[in-house]
């Protein structure tokens, strides 16, 4: 039988997290795969809101505030209130994650060559075959596929059941 995309696509997940997160463990750094967008867009730009992490990380907002959330139980990060809008906080890298950047972009480093050498092995490259697959759904999103897909199998279930004239 053939598996869901949703099935495959978490299939993946589970194959390519689990080996990054027991790099992570190999080199003895007690860190979660889902908390390096989050990481590297702090890494990059200083203290940022949430929206601002989560649109330089490529994630949703939602997905950002529970990743930070779990960081900030970790002490990799800390917040802030803004300066500017109170009802904002600003997310900083705490002194522990400031110190783990060093190790992390090492093991950065050694995933992106692992990655290049998967994207290698490939018939296509997996990593521009999901950047076009977001950029098409970003066109289309899913759930509008699946609104269509459902009309139109009403629409030849309707047909089907007519009586013959």
């Amino acid at each position: 039988m053939k598996q869901g995309l949703g099935t495959q696509l978490r299939h993946l997940i589970e194959l390519l997290d689990g080996a990054v997160a027991a790099s992570y463990e190999a080199a003895g750094i007690d860190y979660r795969p889902r908390y390096t967008p989050v990481m590297r867009a702090l890494a990059q730009g200083g203290a940022r809101t949430v929206g601002q992490i989560a649109e330089a990380a490529g994630m949703t907002q939602p997905a950002a505030t529970q990743t930070v959330a779990l960081m900030l139980k970790e002490e990799l990060v800390t917040t802030t209130p803004s300066p500017t809008d109170a009802r904002q906080k600003l997310v900083q890298l705490a002194p522990r994650g400031q110190a783990l950047l060093p190790r992390l972009q090492r093991c950065w480093t050694a995933t992106g060559a692992a990655a290049a050498s998967l994207d290698a092995d490939l018939a296509y490259p997996l990593s521009e075959l999901l950047a076009q697959a977001i950029e098409v759904l970003d066109r289309q999103p899913f759930g509008e596929r699946i609104r269509v897909a459902r009309e139109r199998l009403d629409k030849n279930s309707d047909n089907n059941n007519e009586e013959p004239t």
